[in-house]
């Protein structure tokens, strides 16, 4: 399949472009949970405060803090915070902080401070100090839970002016007193640690008269509205990349399909006899169809998903390193099953395409032969032979669906035991303070898409394997040696070429057989002179006339038109000198018109009318009430044989070649209109070379040389009268078809 890489070039930028989109989807994708968990823990937790530090403070909130804060922290506040003072502040600043109409009030100096980190640090511990050099002093002022524990809502609605009552005794409080408070706090979770803070950062905007619902509700609205961007781009992207892969991937398909139908236009008998027609038409559609299949899903997957499973992991990890395991055990499992999946159904998926040509066979050659199915009766045998075969795949196409369909059951039982275990887990660490609950909803998401790229990843193996089987079938036409090929540096016949035919010892065996079909033939078919060929059935009359297109090549010897050798010019110009009829006359769906045009694109009605005069087709074609205009229906099966054989000759009279060949072509034409053709002939084709396999005496009598074949080699070579005396074999045909007396009348 690699070798089809190539047709991937032409669409390189589409793809890169592709690409690139995915990495967009797969940003934003990772980042929807995320927010999620944000409104969760800090819009509703939290009440849309994000930070420990808070963005204003009243002196004497500040002066409240930082007792209980390190000479370190202290510095770091005073060099993050400017003082606004009462009075002397901006209208702007006062409806910000109401507070501010009558106290001073700190405000931090940047909106976004490059230490912040650092501020939520300071705030986070001093606040747990605070709290917890309140309850070692002040028991009193906590509520108790039934465990004896103090509960997280104690300062959820602290209202923090009754503590700068106790300002004077907190400042006059000996250091010992706050650093063992701050000892037992650095036992605190730092989670808890920020929730304290937090909670205290809230009641100092309630003292400065700002509205924490409006906080709160600006907050949810902006992150949600952050989140229906990124769900818009990810849509956005989704789409693009749909349609960038379907469009690489019905481009390649559509350029392997004309490349096939190309190669296949150039195979010869000896390439044809390696592929069956029904294998054929498969590769071109089906394999090609599957490989298009393949490429939309693997454009989407074999990007898209490894960014997701690495990126979700990673965010999974940021929200809840503690619940990793979770993960891991999940792809685990899924990559058990995928695992016995690939193991039973990969036998199936290989031999696939095989029951396709297998079933394509069967159908073409029932269609193909129903006239002769109904002649014998065997309609019964043949519905086995295609119920077989229909059998066969159908078995097969179950047997995978069936193993398929046990995937995905078996999916929701795995999203849903991870949710679950997410959940009681997740509990237990958020009694213990250890994650929050939007940790908990976001690791839930990115486990979901963790499991979701590995299952993608996992189908991926799953198409690779039988796309591989369709892109080595295509692959193997494409790359199938030619036996008949192009000079590199061709000749060109005469514009006024004679079409002198010259077989100089000419000797040909079929690929892989033992002996020649054909040995040491030679002779010359002259300009304005019949030359005609006879023999018993598998003498090698139609190899013979074969060889002259090079539908197939000599073996030995040369064959020569013009005295230039039929290898040494290209295969267009050697053909463009020939007016081929072959024994069966082929017609293509279409009208009359269109089919004697496959001669001559640029011939006229008049070139038209004569060449179905000369072909003896004339008169039925006028009886039809649309004439030459007339439809034939696929492979000429609205016309008698006789009429399509006479159809055929005119296509080939309307080229005016300067080489003819009918092989076996009158066989099909009653004593009569064979008579009056080739009376027509003898006048139309006065100056080329005609060239006649046939198997009645009557139709080559009056040619110029008549050669008689016998199992490949000449027996006997001249004229009817000459033949009948120096030849056994052709006076053996001609009596048993003419009869003896009459022989001996001539």
């Amino acid at each position: 399949m690699l070798k089809l890489g190539k047709y991937l070039k032409p669409f390189t930028f589409i793809l890169i472009f592709a690409m690139l989109l995915l990495f967009v989807q797969a940003y934003c994708d990772l980042n929807i949970p995320n927010y999620t968990s944000d409104i969760v823990n800090v819009g509703i937790q939290q009440n849309g405060i994000e930070n420990a530090a808070p963005t204003a403070i009243s002196e004497n909130g500040l002066t409240l803090m930082k007792i209980f804060m390190t000479d370190t922290q202290k510095a770091v506040i005073d060099q993050s915070y400017t003082l606004l003072t009462s009075g002397q502040s901006s209208q702007s600043d006062v409806d910000k902080y109401p507070l501010l109409a009558t106290e001073n009030v700190y405000v931090l100096t940047n909106e976004k401070p490059s230490n912040q980190d650092e501020l939520n640090s300071a705030f986070g511990e001093a606040s747990s100090t605070l709290f917890n050099f309140l309850k070692i002093k002040f028991p009193s002022m906590f509520s108790q839970g039934s465990t004896g524990e103090t509960s997280m809502s104690d300062t959820s609605n602290l209202d923090v002016t009754k503590l700068y009552d106790m300002l004077p005794m907190l400042q006059s409080t000996p250091s010992s007193d706050i650093d063992a408070a701050r000892e037992a706090g650095q036992n605190t979770a730092d989670l808890m640690k920020s929730q304290i803070g937090i909670a205290i950062t809230k009641g100092f905007y309630k003292e400065l008269g700002m509205d924490t619902n409006q906080i709160q509700n600006k907050y949810i609205i902006n992150t949600g509205i952050l989140m229906l961007e990124l769900a818009l781009v990810s849509g956005i992207a989704t789409v693009v990349v749909s349609f960038c892969s379907s469009k690489i991937a019905t481009g390649i398909a559509r350029n392997l399909r004309k490349d096939v139908f190309a190669k296949v236009e150039s195979f010869s008998n000896n390439e044809f006899d390696k592929f069956s027609v029904a294998s054929l038409i498969t590769r071109t559609t089906q394999d090609i169809t599957q490989l298009q299949n393949f490429l939309v899903m693997a454009i989407r997957m074999i990007c898209y998903a490894p960014i997701i499973g690495v990126g979700g992991v990673i965010m999974a990890l940021h929200h809840a390193p503690s619940m990793a395991w979770i993960i891991a055990m999940a792809v685990a499992f899924l990559l058990v099953l995928m695992g016995v999946v690939l193991v039973v159904a990969m036998p199936k998926f290989r031999i696939m395409q095989k029951l396709a040509d297998r079933l394509n066979l069967v159908t073409r050659e029932d269609l193909s032969g129903l006239l002769v199915i109904r002649t014998f009766g065997t309609q019964k045998f043949e519905e086995n032979r295609f119920d077989k075969a229909n059998q066969d795949i159908t078995k097969n196409n179950l047997f995978i669906n069936r193993v398929m369909m046990f995937v995905m059951p078996i999916m929701m039982l795995l999203f849903n035991l991870v949710s679950l275990l997410i959940v009681w887990v997740g509990a237990h660490q958020i009694a213990n303070s250890a994650i929050q609950v939007g940790d908990m909803l976001a690791f839930m998401a990115y486990a979901m898409q963790v499991i979701m790229a590995f299952l993608m990843f996992s189908m991926m193996f799953i198409m690779v394997p039988r796309a591989a089987v369709s892109g080595g079938r295509v692959s193997e036409v494409l790359s199938q040696a030619i036996s008949i090929k192009d000079p590199k540096d061709p000749k060109h016949f005469e514009k006024d070429n004679k079409g002198r035919v010259e077989f100089r010892d000419v000797s040909f065996r079929y690929e892989g057989a033992d002996t020649d079909v054909l040995s040491n033939i030679s002779f010359i078919a002259k300009p304005g002179e019949t030359t005609a060929f006879i023999g018993s059935t598998g003498s090698g009359k139609s190899t013979l006339i074969n060889l002259i297109p090079r539908f197939h090549d000599v073996t030995g010897g040369k064959i020569l038109i013009d005295d230039i050798d039929i290898r040494d010019v290209t295969q267009h110009d050697l053909r463009d000198e020939i007016g081929y009829v072959s024994q069966k006359g082929i017609l293509f769906s279409g009208t009359i018109k269109s089919n004697i045009e496959y001669g001559n694109r640029n011939a006229d009605y008049p070139e038209i009318e004569k060449a179905l005069e000369v072909a003896q087709a004339k008169n039925f074609v006028d009886e039809k009430e649309d004439g030459v205009d007339s439809e034939v229906s696929q492979g000429g099966t609205n016309v008698s044989g006789g009429q399509k054989q006479r159809l055929a000759i005119a296509r080939a009279l309307v080229k005016k070649p300067p080489i003819y060949i009918f092989d076996d072509t009158f066989s099909a034409l009653d004593s009569k209109t064979d008579a009056d053709l080739r009376a027509a002939l003898k006048s139309y084709t006065a100056e080329s070379t005609i060239l006649i396999v046939a198997q009645r005496v009557s139709t080559i009598m009056y040619a110029e040389q008549i050669v008689v074949l016998d199992h490949g080699k000449i027996v006997g070579k001249g004229t009817h009268e000459e033949l009948l005396k120096s030849c056994k074999e052709y006076y053996e045909i001609a009596s048993s078809q003419l009869g003896e007396e009459k022989l001996n009348n001539e």
